[in-house]
């Protein structure tokens, strides 16, 4: 009688076992609340959440290989926060800079915030293809910075040019023009100037309990 024996398998390897007193690896990091941000569009909360996360990261030791620079830095640039953006900037080590090249583009856009360089704010934002996570919130901050950028055209100027309100604007002239008429602007078509409409002085202000406080302990230090 012939009898058959099946093939013994071959046992499974155990996993590798750490040495014995060897670190272990250091912990991944938890973005799940900067993504939830992102989908809320939360574009305010974006930076005080991220300073927050990436120092609580910090000092358990977290692995930040998976950190979104771009996004934190973004988000300074956002609330036009430039010297913390600069802050996160240097202190990055030269290798991410040079892994990221969405980072990198986004840093562009802050040179030429804090170089003043209004025109190329537009060129360096609309110059880059970004990534699905970065697009919406660049569109975001390119809408809030042209908004801050009309109203300080407000404060020096009674008259200005459609030609200057479209460069500042980094619009067209039509555009530009259209942007500033719905704004309450007025336009001499003959001339191509805009009248700016000045924003009205609000002189009733009232202050609560807790800033009068504080405004009353400022002043008694200043004075002893």
């Amino acid at each position: 009688m012939i009898v058959f024996h099946s093939p013994k398998r071959p046992k499974p390897s155990p996993s590798p076992a750490l040495p014995s007193g060897s670190p272990l690896p250091p912990p991944a990091m938890d973005v799940s609340a900067v993504h939830a941000a992102l989908s809320d569009k939360s574009y305010s909360d974006l930076a005080p959440l991220c300073d927050e996360l990436f120092l609580q990261a910090a000092s358990r030791g977290a692995a930040t290989d998976d950190w979104p620079y771009a996004v934190h830095l973004l988000a300074h640039l956002y609330l036009n926060d430039l010297n913390s953006a600069r802050f996160l900037w240097k202190s990055l080590p030269q290798e991410v800079k040079d892994a990221r090249p969405e980072l990198a583009a986004v840093w562009r856009i802050g040179q030429c915030l804090w170089n003043r360089d209004y025109a190329l704010v537009y060129t360096a934002t609309q110059g880059f293809e970004w990534g699905p996570e970065l697009a919406d919130f660049v569109t975001a901050f390119l809408e809030s910075y042209r908004k801050r950028i009309f109203q300080l055209l407000t404060s020096p100027y009674s008259t200005i040019s459609v030609a200057d309100v479209a460069h500042f604007m980094g619009m067209s002239e039509e555009d530009a023009t259209n942007y500033a008429v719905q704004n309450g602007w007025s336009l001499d078509a003959a001339t191509k100037m805009l009248t700016v409409k000045k924003p009205k002085v609000q002189t009733n202000q009232k202050l609560d309990a807790s800033k009068l406080q504080r405004l009353t302990e400022c002043v008694f230090h200043l004075e002893h």
